[in-house]
């Protein structure tokens, strides 16, 4: 793989159609369709025999950039901090990883969720109860190191000292390996359950809505953390020159198709008259970015906009009213699947 530039493809969500994620769609946009991505693997890019799809788990690729074994990843941020925390507590390693760009989807909130508390007791009230009374705190989350990391900094918040420092992660319902402390079982889903039926104190869930979390009945006390899915790079991979221009020129085009989602180009046509107030609405809503793109003509000219369609200060419907009543004809929306500012727009 020294000439190919590594990518790990994410299973799950961000790879579905139909759940928001659809990277399949994205990938095309930006230049770069697939094959095989989106029957599950093995996932080549047959324009691009450079790039390299390593198709994977999202909760793996912050081990695989760390051992260096794909270049870049598309993950969220949680499972990438997951890792790292893995690394640090585990290994002693300290894992450098940097995001080299936002995909602005996979948005998800990691909570804290706990059985209903008695009326007027406050979360902290009722931590601090825990605290006081029991020697172990049972604790459920498919991502154990971060939930742990919470519990550290909430336990000296709160006045608690080292000796709440102890901790054990562990398979479901295990014996606890510690006799004070903190054990975090390890789940694959169905936090809140565990919770619901006292098998766990508390636990730390992946939310977007926290409809779910509602139907258990169960309260959400913190956020600890807010999550997107983005592209993530390897330490050293600047020091690979080759791989390295290729990770910005996939990097600049998946740019340009993320900027592109939710915006069109309107095009239309006005007499030399009515320019100048064609100009001054334009201005006014700010559609055009140092000047306006204009096509010169004997008698009309020719504009060419980029609106956002997902607007509600100002709809597209109504912008092309208003340049209708303004004397613009010939009206045209097209669709972007890809729209470039310029290449500092990558600063990786």
């Amino acid at each position: 793989m020294k000439n190919k530039l590594v990518i790990g493809m994410p299973a799950g969500s961000l790879a579905d159609v139909n759940r928001g994620g659809n990277l399949v769609t994205l990938l095309k946009a930006a230049g770069f369709p697939t094959q095989g991505y989106e029957k599950g693997g093995p996932t080549t890019f047959p324009l691009h025999s450079m790039l390299f799809g390593w198709d994977g788990r999202p909760q793996e690729f912050g081990a695989q950039l760390a051992l260096h074994e794909v270049d870049i990843a598309i993950g969220g941020d949680d499972w990438i901090a997951e890792r790292l925390l893995e690394y640090k507590h585990e290994y002693g390693k300290n894992i450098t990883l940097s995001k080299a760009l936002s995909l602005g989807r996979g948005k998800v909130r990691l909570v804290i969720i706990n059985a209903p508390r008695p009326e007027g007791q406050s979360f902290d009230a009722w931590l601090t109860q825990l605290l006081t009374e029991q020697k172990i705190i049972r604790a459920v989350s498919e991502m154990p190191y971060l939930f742990i990391q919470w519990f550290q900094k909430k336990r000296a918040a709160l006045g608690f000292g080292e000796e709440w420092d102890c901790y054990s992660i562990q398979k479901y319902n295990t014996p606890p390996k510690i006799e004070k402390g903190l054990v975090v079982y390890e789940s694959w889903g169905k936090t809140e359950a565990k919770v619901l039926h006292g098998s766990v104190d508390f636990g730390l869930e992946i939310t977007q809505t926290g409809s779910a979390i509602r139907n258990y009945g169960l309260e959400i006390s913190e956020e600890i953390m807010q999550s997107e899915a983005g592209v993530w790079a390897a330490e050293g991979l600047k020091n690979d020159p080759e791989k390295y221009e290729l990770a910005r020129m996939f990097l600049l085009n998946l740019y340009g198709a993320v900027f592109a989602e939710n915006k069109v180009l309107v095009l239309f046509n006005a007499r030399k008259d009515q320019v100048p107030a064609i100009i001054d609405y334009l201005d006014k809503h700010r559609l055009f970015g140092d000047e306006p793109t204009m096509n010169e003509g004997i008698n009309f000219t020719e504009f060419n906009i980029q609106v956002r369609t997902a607007d509600p200060a100002l709809p597209l419907a109504q912008v092309r009213y208003d340049l209708a009543r303004l004397g613009a004809t010939h009206i045209e929306t097209l669709p972007l699947d890809s729209c470039i500012p310029e290449l500092s727009v990558i600063d990786f």
